[in-house]
């Protein structure tokens, strides 16, 4: 770090004075998190992931940059699907507590001071897409805000057998892992290759990390309002059907 910050002093213009402190921080941040053991960074990315699908305490914990922390470290191909396999067992993990909490203390946490907290209006969204879309919106609504905690609770409370809701929500969390695994590989893998290179290595792994983000974001929002029709009126009360297969 220290050599980094000697080599940022001799910089000839802001630019190249940031981007010296900038690969001096980042070599310093990827080396203490390869520092970890690869088991235990691997398991705590799965716990981290859990307690995001948890509900309500998906709402406070960043599983996204837990995940992507995680895979700045990863160093071989073991690792990367380690990593991955990990990550998909603790969403699957959380989301069948969220469901085993909805079906046998549902209507309570929903009353609870913390269900209250999350605002009806989001739980009447969640219940209607649900009844409206069935197994479309346990899949979708991994990728959406709010709701990604919400609809586990709520399939838990509803008809919709167990069996059913990992089927729907199985892909999706094997599509969120290696979507997030991936990127903080490459954009880590991609930094150490550059750094003896370029100057800019750095820049190159904030525009990775930074470019995938923004890419996430909007698909978020495209989703959330592609599929808003869905949640603002009730359905035929049954959610193993599809009343809006559109």
């Amino acid at each position: 770090m220290n050599e980094w910050v000697a080599m940022a002093a001799e910089a000839a213009n802001p630019f190249d004075w940031f981007a010296m402190l900038l690969n001096g921080a980042l070599s310093w941040v990827l080396t203490t998190v390869q520092l970890v053991d690869p088991v235990v960074r691997t398991l705590l990315a799965g716990f981290g992931i859990l307690l995001e699908t948890s509900v309500l305490v998906g709402l406070l914990v960043p599983g996204d940059t837990i995940v992507i922390v995680a895979a700045t470290a990863v160093g071989n191909p073991i690792e990367y699907f380690g990593l991955a396999l990990a990550v998909i067992i603790g969403a699957l993990c959380g989301e069948s507590i969220g469901f085993a909490l909805g079906r046998f203390f549902g209507p309570k946490i929903r009353a609870s001071r913390l269900g209250r907290r999350i605002g009806e209006r989001n739980w009447i969204r969640a219940e209607n897409y649900l009844d409206r879309r069935g197994g479309i919106a346990v899949f979708v609504s991994r990728f959406l805000p709010v709701l990604h905690s919400l609809i586990p609770i709520t399939v838990g409370m509803s008809t919709m057998s167990y069996r059913k809701f990992i089927l729907w929500t199985a892909p999706a969390c094997a599509i969120w892992s290696f979507a997030y695994v991936s990127v903080g590989t490459f954009a880590a893998g991609s930094f150490r290759d550059l750094l003896d290179q370029l100057h800019y290595a750095g820049y190159i792994f904030v525009g990775i990390v930074a470019a995938f983000i923004i890419g996430a974001f909007v698909v978020k929002k495209l989703l959330e309002r592609s599929e808003a029709r869905h949640m603002a009126t009730p359905g035929d009360g049954d959610p193993s059907t599809i009343d809006d297969p559109l």
